[in-house]
Formats: C-alpha cells, sequence, structure tokens
C-alpha cells in the first residue's frame, strides 16, 4: 500500500485575503486559528480531503498538498537520496500534528504529515455538504517522467500514463483507500507548478465567480478525450488552482 494524499494547503503573504476568497468562492467553512496566521479549511463536500490556507513562510506562497508517512524523517532521509532536498524539518505541533516538508528534484514542495490519522484526528473528514470537493492533486514540471519515477519510487505509487497527442500525462494512485488520486505531467512550455482540483457544482459560473473575486482564467474549460474538462485558475495572489468537472 502507498502512501496517501490526505490534505491540501495554500499560501500566502495575504491569507486573510486567500481564506475569504476560496470560502466564498467553492462554499468552504474556513475556521481560523487563533495566533497561527492559519486556517482549517471544511470543505463540506462529505468526500475528497480537507485542507488549510495561512501565512507564506516566505516569498509568493503556493497550493501544495501532503501525504501521510510513519516515519518522516525516513521519508526525507529517502527523499534526498532520490534527488530531493529537505525544506523544512520535521515538526512537532503540541496536540496537533507532526510536519515537514521537502523540494523534489524539480524543486516542487510537499508536505508529510505523521501517520496515526493525525490529520483525521486534528481536522476530520469533509462534513455533508454543497461545497465543492477537493479530489485531486497535480505536479507538473519540465521532464514529467523523472517527477513520475521520484515519487512513485518515494510514495510506492503507481502510474498509468495518458494517451493523450503531444501530452506527456499520468494519472497516480496512491494505493491507498484513503486521500486523493493526483496526476504527474510535463509542462507545457517547461511550466512548473503543484495544485489541487475542486470539483464546483458548475464549472463555467465558478470561473466567471472567481474573476469578480479577483482571480484570472489561466485555463478555460478544456475537455480531456475520455476524460473530465478541466479549468484552471490564478487566484487573487497568482497561485494556480484547478477545477474539473468529471
Amino acid at each position: 500500500m502507498g502512501n496517501p494524499v490526505v490534505h491540501f494547503d495554500i499560501s500566502g503573504p495575504n491569507p486573510e485575503e486567500l481564506q475569504k476568497f476560496y470560502g466564498q468562492l467553492f462554499g468552504w467553512q474556513v475556521n481560523a486559528i487563533p495566533g497561527m496566521n492559519y486556517a482549517l479549511v471544511d470543505t463540506q463536500a462529505g468526500s475528497g480531503v480537507n485542507g488549510g490556507i495561512g501565512l507564506a513562510r516566505e516569498g509568493p506562497g503556493l497550493v501544495t498538498f501532503y501525504v501521510m508517512c510513519d516515519d518522516l524523517q525516513a521519508t526525507l532521509d529517502r527523499a534526498e537520496s532520490l534527488g530531493g532536498k529537505t525544506t523544512q524539518p520535521v515538526t512537532t505541533i503540541p496536540g496537533a500534528v507532526t510536519l515537514a516538508m521537502f523540494a523534489d528534484p524539480e524543486g516542487h514542495e510537499v508536505g508529510l504529515i505523521g501517520g496515526g490519522d493525525q490529520m483525521q484526528t486534528q481536522q476530520g473528514a469533509p462534513s455533508p455538504g454543497s461545497g465543492a470537493p477537493v479530489s485531486w492533486f497535480e505536479v507538473s514540471g519540465p521532464d514529467g517522467a523523472e517527477l513520475v519515477s521520484f515519487y512513485c519510487e518515494l510514495f510506492g505509487w503507481t502510474a498509468k500514463q495518458y494517451q493523450i497527442p503531444g501530452t506527456d500525462y499520468w494519472e497516480i494512485d496512491t494505493g491507498s483507500d484513503v486521500g486523493i488520486k493526483g496526476g504527474i505531467g510535463t509542462g507545457s512550455e517547461g511550466q512548473s507548478y503543484t495544485t489541487v482540483y475542486a470539483v464546483p457544482g458548475d464549472l463555467e459560473a465558478t470561473l466567471s465567480e472567481a474573476t469578480q473575486l479577483g482571480a484570472t482564467t489561466v485555463i478555460p474549460p478544456m475537455p480531456i478525450p475520455n476524460g473530465p474538462t478541466i479549468a484552471m485558475i490564478a487566484d487573487p495572489q497568482g497561485h494556480l488552482f484547478g477545477a474539473f468537472r468529471p
């Protein structure tokens, strides 16, 4: 069994702006933690994973995801042996969770969270409701095949390449019964990012509302042959965030 993706994270220099934007756009419940410049997100979707929105440690911040592991230090060591780099050492938040972060060989930062259902104990699964579920993670970089090899070896994931002309993209199965699946690909013109995707009830209406709230549509609705219709926005602080219609 591979390691599951159990949490998404959005960070930026103005977390309050991001919390308001995403909460309004996707119908999420955003609960600020006093004194921490961080808010836990209950998507109120009844499926997918929950997340958090907070202050970037430095720079513009990012959208990323967290992978659950039993031994965080061993995973960091393994990531470094495969060409990655530790960017946040193992850190325990008393009464909450144990976290760490690394950068993969192409520089994308991804988080680790301790096993033992820490995230579920701290935050719980998405509560039932009408919010948009977060149900897909994605890593894109100059060499998708290299990224697939790195993540599959590190986390025990399996990959299936999509047969789409002109596109190198792999669907990722974590092999776990919990968390979400995702994809890894070669970015067009060397585009490089990590993100997650939400599934709103009305894709086009959500993109229109996102624009009204200060976002920019980066990829308008684009049908994938024999697959979903995907889209992507840049939020008011420039972070890429995906949306799709199954």
